[in-house]
């Protein structure tokens, strides 16, 4: 799907407020509100917009430790270690990665004995690199047209 200036648009305007109304996009882009949803639902059907989500403050959950984990794996067979991933919920991100290490994970917990746990489970399959973060500096990235 080639997407032009005004998906972009769209796209951006989403970004920054997913709760906006289509008549509102449309007055922002000049189109009609449901000619914004139908190039809404054209994204959405293409897999281009995956989902819609929400920010939240973190630190106001309770999850004051951000970690970042370049685990090195023992076996060739990741399977089981991606579906180990996928059911920890302090584990928010995971990558398989080029260069050094196979995946580079992010983990948010709310303290360094949870931390700990999740890391000791990490051992059954690699051994790791950790990182700490001392600060988000950039939250997410806002679309742009290249």
């Amino acid at each position: 799907m080639e997407l032009d200036n005004i998906d972009f648009q769209i796209l951006q305007l989403l970004s920054e407020n997913s709760r906006i109304q289509w008549k509102d996009i449309g007055k922002q882009i000049h189109m009609t509100g449901q000619a914004v949803g139908n190039r809404i639902k054209r994204l959405e059907d293409n897999g281009v917009i995956k989902t819609y989500s929400i920010i939240v403050d973190e630190m106001k959950l309770g999850l004051s430790y951000t970690a970042f984990v370049i685990i090195y794996m023992k076996t060739t067979d990741h399977h089981s270690f991606v579906d180990f991933t996928v059911n920890q919920k302090e584990i928010v991100e995971v990558h398989r990665i080029s260069g050094e290490g196979c995946y580079h994970l992010k983990v948010k917990v709310s303290s360094q004995e949870q931390l700990n746990l999740v890391l000791n489970k990490i051992l059954d399959y690699g051994n790791y690199k950790l990182y700490l973060s001392i600060k988000e500096t950039k939250q997410h990235n806002s679309l742009s047209a290249t």
